[in-house]
């Protein structure tokens, strides 16, 4: 029972705030994709798939930092770091839940089935970009935001154009929070050498991140437009905008305590703009 407790904690199901910044997103996607009324069974797989491939993805970061996470406070209790879970049994427990998601995907067309395999890739290669490039935040992005094109394609069979805006948002998204997840192991990252782009963007990180926040709106407010949304919407959006100005004085002083809170506040960020576009359709 121990074993499984620690595959259950190497899989981060009990941290679900990984779920919900990847979930938001995706359902984002499928419900301007169903207009307002998806495809349940599209709905089901993609959210079993969420929960699948986060974990799995979960499971190959700590695969690819079994080197590094002793050297990390925040890090160094996790199963592989403390030893309780070999580096074999992570790569099985890998591969199994990327089965499971793929038998979900199965059930799709033959797009979306192809699309995944871009998506399991990009899942898979994101934690090893941090040795190579200061943007590992960027490849998460790309990674998580992949969910937005594949439901797209498993809803219509097709990609339009805001789909790709929609997928730039939560790409630039996800840079921004991973950003604030960085900035909590900073000092530890400068001292064993990884990469990301809380490093690179230095005493301007906020300004930087502000800079990107703005953008994401102007591009959720684009989607509206495009898709001739209704007022909730928008007013979804104001909500989810007075969610970065929170954020933005969470981490005014850069404290660690703070940036992490931040961090955290995503999920309300997606949550109200998921809401804003449940009422706009309704």
């Amino acid at each position: 029972m121990d074993k499984l407790r620690q595959y259950w904690l190497l899989a981060r199901f009990d941290k679900p705030i990984g779920i919900y910044i990847l979930l938001w997103p995706t359902l984002w996607a499928l419900w301007i994709a169903g207009q307002g009324r998806p495809d349940w069974l599209v709905v089901t797989v993609f959210t079993c798939g969420v929960v699948l491939m986060r974990a799995a993805g979960c499971v190959i970061n700590d695969y690819a930092d079994r080197d590094f996470d002793p050297h990390v406070a925040r890090t160094q209790l996790r199963p592989i770091a403390a030893g309780l879970v070999n580096p074999k049994e992570a790569l099985v427990l890998f591969a199994g839940l990327c089965l499971s998601a793929f038998a979900l995907v199965l059930l799709m067309n033959p797009f979306t089935i192809a699309l995944s395999f871009i998506g399991a890739f990009l899942a898979a290669s994101y934690p090893f970009m941090k040795r190579f490039t200061h943007w590992p935040q960027a490849y998460l992005g790309a990674a998580f935001g992949f969910a937005v094109p594949m439901a797209f394609a498993a809803q219509t069979n097709t990609i339009p154009a805001v789909a790709w805006v929609l997928y730039l948002a939560v790409l630039l998204w996800a840079l921004v929070y991973d950003t604030m997840y960085a900035l909590v192991d900073i000092d530890d990252d400068l001292k064993i050498g990884v990469k990301s782009t809380a490093i690179l963007f230095g005493k301007r990180v906020r300004e930087i991140m502000a800079g990107l926040q703005l953008l994401i709106i102007g591009l959720l407010i684009s989607v509206g437009i495009l898709e001739n949304l209704s007022w909730p919407y928008f007013l979804g959006i104001a909500g989810a905008s007075g969610f970065c100005i929170y954020q933005q004085w969470l981490i005014h002083g850069l404290d660690k305590p703070k940036c992490f809170k931040a961090f955290l506040n995503n999920h309300w960020f997606g949550l109200t703009v998921f809401a804003g576009l449940v009422a706009a359709y309704w």
